[in-house]
């Protein structure tokens, strides 16, 4: 008889070696002590190695494996490769991918300058590209899979914040297109869309904390259940998408945002 702790395969995780990029902080730290907590094998990266440790040592506390810290901004192409090359070197393989590293940027056609679209673009897609690019290998040999955290902003278009609705539409189509281009391979590629999750993002955007706090009340209206999101939600999401309970389920961009998508003004 299977052991009821087994019914939902979410518990597949265990033993899994994943790769969490944006780990130092908001969803992707979240995820990476979700994945401690179901027996995941963690390699760790984000920019801030204060922050990435103080993670690192949630997930030991909550009965995880120790994680191998690979630290480094993602947009430098070498510290990409390191990343991989040392997380395959400490575990010998890689089962799941979470591209989690996104800046928010605020920006209209107007006042958006090159150098902050290139910063949007660099890092919320080209730097996913790269290390998803050299991270395909590695999955093709244990049938593994791919959750890209974008966000309901590439699905639904909202003034003010241009270029990071540009690179969140530029990921969900990068989820679909290589979800067909991998399937055959059995290669299973997922995004998640958060809308309005509680997490420093927005604060590091240029938010004070007045403007924040009319922001989360304003949520009230904007999503359907009527509050912001909680990053364990997000995580909760990933943790299914990547495992086997989502075993038929790929090139899906799900939205995780109290109804937001599906919302119209009337």
């Amino acid at each position: 008889l299977m052991a009821s702790g087994d019914a939902f395969k979410v518990s597949s995780l265990k033993g899994k070696v994943t790769l969490i990029t944006g780990a130092s902080s908001g969803i992707g730290a979240g995820t990476s002590v979700l994945f401690a907590k179901l027996g995941a094998l963690l390699a760790l990266n984000g920019r801030d190695v204060e922050n990435l440790s103080r993670i690192a040592k949630e997930c030991t506390d909550c009965g995880g494996a120790e994680p191998l810290l690979v630290p480094g901004d993602l947009t430098d192409e070498d510290t990409v490769k390191k990343t991989v090359e040392q997380t395959i070197a400490h575990f010998g393989r890689l089962d799941i991918l979470v591209n989690s590293a996104g800046i928010l940027a605020m920006g209209s056609i107007e006042t958006t300058d090159l150098a902050q679209y290139d910063k949007v673009m660099n890092v919320n897609v080209r730097s996913i590209f790269h290390l998803t690019h050299l991270c395909v290998p590695h999955l093709i040999k244990t049938k593994g899979s791919i959750v890209n955290v974008s966000s309901v902003n590439g699905q639904r278009s909202f003034p003010g914040v241009l270029a990071y609705c540009m690179s969140k539409s530029a990921i969900d189509q990068f989820t679909r297109c290589i979800a067909l281009e991998l399937a055959s391979k059995q290669v299973r590629v997922n995004s998640v869309c958060p809308g309005v999750i509680v997490t420093d993002v927005h604060k590091r955007a240029g938010l004070d904390e007045e403007q924040y706090a009319q922001f989360l009340a304003k949520c009230k209206q904007t999503h359907a259940l009527g509050r912001p999101g909680e990053v364990e939600e997000v995580a909760q999401s990933i943790a299914f998408l990547a495992s086997d309970a989502a075993s038929f389920i790929t090139g899906v961009n799900l939205p995780i945002d109290g109804g937001r998508h599906a919302m119209c003004p009337r």
